[in-house]
């Protein structure tokens, strides 16, 4: 059974052809027919001979996707081991830090919309009229 390809699919394979004709695997004439080819695709068998002739494609330096905290949630993950760190040193009586981190970790890990500044923190000013 065939996998039909969608457009996401055809402009990878494409970006793919572009750069190699960029590091002078392919030459002009080649890329155009590639595209050409790629655009017109329908089925992955259709787009995989076009590139397994190269390279597979080198990893960008993004992170992986995964969890992504807020400025505010940072802080407050520095600020509990802060805390905790404080009430180790003081002899690890009653835990005190509970109270701070559960307070400021309600507003910080909320859903929705973020607790912290704007933006540079500066507020927007009215035009003088």
């Amino acid at each position: 059974m065939e996998i039909r390809v969608a457009d996401a699919d055809r402009e990878r394979v494409a970006e793919q052809l572009r750069a190699a004709a960029g590091d002078g695997r392919l030459t002009p004439d080649e890329l155009e027919d590639r595209l050409d080819a790629a655009f017109g695709a329908r089925t992955q068998s259709q787009l995989d001979p076009l590139v397994a002739d190269l390279p597979a494609p080198a990893r960008t330096g993004r992170p992986a996707r995964g969890l992504r905290l807020r400025a505010e949630q940072q802080a407050f993950l520095a600020t509990a081991v802060l805390l905790v760190g404080i009430w180790a040193l003081s002899g690890m009586g009653y835990f005190w830090p509970a109270w701070p981190i559960l307070g400021w970790g309600v507003f910080a890990f909320a859903p929705g919309k973020s607790f912290g500044c704007r933006a540079g923190g500066r507020r927007r000013r009215r035009a003088a009229t």
